[in-house]
C-alpha cells in the first residue's frame, strides 16, 4: 500500500460501526453498550470521512458543528475533530495527512477557519499546523478543614437542582458568559445532557451522579460536580470532583468553592480544566490549601484561513508588521502580509516588504485567543523577529483581558 492507493470519501452512515470498531481498536477501548449506543447516535450527525485501501477501512475521522468564542465577543464556526483513527497496520503512509488535508478542505469550503481538537497525543498534531490555543489547570483543595478566603463569600442562597431541569437554567447563563473568554464552546441542549449531566461517570464507576448547585435567583453562579466516597482501610479522604464552575465575579465564586469545600464525609476537592487566572488562586488565603497539581494545552487550534481568523477577533492595540508565514498543509496561508489592525479596523494583505515576524501557522494559532505570547515563542526560538519590538507590538494588539479557556473536551 501507498499513499496513493489510498482513498480519502465520505463515510456513509452504513460505516459507522465499522468506524468505530476501528477507533476502539486504536484507542484500546472496549466502552459498555450504551456508551457505543452514544457513540453510534453522535456520529450519525458529524462529518465523517473514511480512509479505504480498497475495500478496507483504515482511517476515519469526525468533525462536532462546534462555534468558539474569539476574543472581541465574538463566535466563529469551528469543527471540533475527534475519532482520527488509523489502523495499526497503516502508520506512517501518509493516511492521516491525507484526512488532514481532506478535513482543512472541507471546512474551508463550509466557511469555517478554525477547526480545533484534544489531542490524544500532543507530539502529533504541531507537524499539521495546530497549536496550544487554551491551556488547563487541575486545582485540588485540601477540605478537611474551612475553606480560608481573603474577601467574603457572596451571601445568596444555594440550591441544589435537579439534573434533569438543569440544561434549561443553566444553558442561558452559560452562554452569556461565553463572550468574556475566547476559547468557549456553544453548549446544545443535547450536549448539556450526553456530556455534562450524564447518569453515570465514563471514567469512575465509583462516581455520584451528577450533583447541580446555583447560586442566587436570577443566576450568579453555578457549579456540576460529583462526589466519591473515601477508604477508611486507604486512609483516603471523599472526593468532590468538580467538572463545571461557572460565575459572576470573585465573591460569587467563593461562595460556589466554599460550598463544595464544606460537603460532609469528603476530604478532598480536585478540579480539572480550570483557567490558568482562575480568581480562587488569588483569593484563597492559603496556598497551601489551594494548589495547582498540573497545567496542559486543552484545547488546540487550527488556523484554516488565517485571514478570516485574525480578521472576526478583536484588536486590543494598533499594530502594523508583516508576518512571514510558512504553512505546509494550508498553502494559500503561506506568504508575507501586511497586518494592519486596531480597535478601529483591520487589513491583512499580500506585501513584498521585508518581514518583521517569520512564524509558523502552528505558532499564530498558539497566539491567536492570546494563550501564549508571541514575544515567549521569540525567546523559545520558534518565530524569528526581524524587527526589534515586532513581537510586543503583535502582542499588545492580540491582549485579552482574561486569559481563555475551553473546559468542554470531546
Amino acid at each position: 500500500m501507498n499513499a496513493r492507493s489510498v482513498q480519502i470519501r465520505e463515510l456513509p452512515e452504513s460505516d459507522i460501526e465499522r468506524a468505530l470498531a476501528l477507533a476502539y481498536l486504536v484507542f484500546h477501548e472496549s466502552p459498555e453498550d450504551d456508551r457505543r449506543k452514544h457513540h453510534r447516535e453522535t456520529l450519525a450527525d458529524l462529518l465523517r470521512i473514511g480512509a479505504y485501501d480498497g475495500d478496507d477501512l483504515i482511517g476515519f475521522a469526525a468533525a462536532h458543528p462546534f462555534t468558539v468564542s474569539v476574543p472581541g465577543g465574538g463566535e466563529l464556526p469551528c469543527p471540533g475533530l475527534t475519532f482520527v483513527s488509523v489502523a495499526p497496520t497503516h502508520r506512517r503512509r501518509g493516511v492521516l495527512s491525507a484526512m488532514m488535508g481532506e478535513l482543512f478542505a472541507r471546512c474551508a469550503r463550509q466557511g469555517a477557519p478554525l477547526v480545533a481538537l484534544w489531542a490524544s497525543e500532543a507530539s502529533i498534531y504541531g507537524r499539521f499546523g495546530f497549536g496550544a490555543g487554551t491551556y488547563g489547570a487541575t486545582v485540588e483543595i485540601d477540605s478537611r478543614r474551612p475553606l480560608a478566603l481573603r474577601i467574603a463569600p457572596d451571601p445568596r442562597p444555594l440550591r441544589l437542582v435537579d439534573p434533569e431541569s438543569a440544561p434549561a437554567l443553566l444553558g442561558p447563563y452559560f452562554e452569556s458568559t461565553r463572550a468574556h473568554r475566547a476559547g468557549r464552546q456553544a453548549r446544545t441542549e443535547a450536549w448539556w445532557r450526553d456530556e455534562w449531566l450524564v447518569e453515570k461517570d465514563e471514567d469512575d464507576d465509583d462516581m455520584s451522579p451528577p450533583r447541580v448547585v446555583t447560586l442566587g435567583d436570577p443566576l450568579a453562579g453555578y457549579a456540576i460536580y460529583r462526589t466519591k466516597a473515601g477508604d477508611e482501610d486507604a486512609n483516603t479522604p471523599g472526593l468532590v470532583r468538580v467538572d463545571d464552575l461557572e460565575a459572576d465575579g470573585p465573591e460569587e465564586a467563593a461562595a460556589l468553592w466554599s460550598y463544595l469545600t464544606a460537603i460532609d464525609l469528603t476530604g478532598k476537592v480536585r478540579a480539572w480544566v480550570r483557567p490558568l487566572d482562575d480568581p480562587l488562586l488569588l483569593f484563597a488565603a492559603d496556598r497551601d490549601q489551594v494548589r495547582v497539581t498540573g497545567s496542559f494545552p486543552s484545547l488546540w487550534v487550527r488556523l484554516v484561513d488565517v485571514r478570516a481568523a485574525l480578521a472576526a477577533r478583536s484588536w486590543a492595540a494598533p499594530v502594523d508588521v508583516v508576518l512571514a508565514v510558512r504553512d505546509e498543509q494550508r498553502p494559500d496561508n503561506a506568504g508575507s502580509y501586511r497586518l494592519i489592525a486596531s480597535p478601529d479596523g483591520f487589513s491583512y494583505a499580500p506585501t513584498g516588504d521585508a518581514p518583521d515576524l517569520s512564524l509558523e501557522a502552528r505558532d499564530l494559532a498558539a497566539a491567536y485567543m492570546g494563550a501564549t505570547p508571541v514575544r515567549s515563542l521569540v525567546q523559545a526560538g520558534l518565530v524569528t523577529e526581524h524587527t526589534p519590538g515586532a513581537a510586543s507590538m503583535l502582542d499588545a494588539a492580540l491582549y485579552t483581558e482574561l486569559l481563555p479557556h475551553t473546559t468542554d473536551g470531546f
